[in-house]
């Protein structure tokens, strides 16, 4: 259950950079900062439960490490940031950690 936690903190670790870049774009700003704000509390609290079991290194690592591939995914896609051979490749080998972590554990 654990690592289910923590997937689900994963994910709503990409919900505060999401919300802060689209209240950063104009419109809704108080509505995007508030689900910035939801997004990282709720992030804790999982990251919380995740770390009653996983080793608080391999925890923060996945955690962190899901949450900046997908955030650069949603950049890219969403946002149109930069796409090079270089930056994917730094992401790859960003959720290759994340696996070796995983299976590691």
């Amino acid at each position: 259950m654990s690592w289910l936690y923590l997937l689900i903190a994963a994910i709503f670790e990409v919900g505060w950079p999401f919300g802060l870049k689209m209240a950063s774009l104009g419109t809704h700003k108080v509505a995007w900062i508030i689900f910035a704000i939801v997004a990282m509390t709720l992030s804790g609290i999982f990251l919380f439960l995740a770390q009653k079991t996983i080793p608080v290194g391999t925890a923060y690592a996945v955690w962190t490490g899901i949450g900046a591939a997908c955030t650069f995914l949603l950049g890219v896609i969403i946002f149109h940031d930069a796409l090079s051979l270089m930056r994917a490749f730094g992401v790859i080998l960003i959720v290759c950690g994340v696996i070796l972590l995983k299976i590691g554990h």
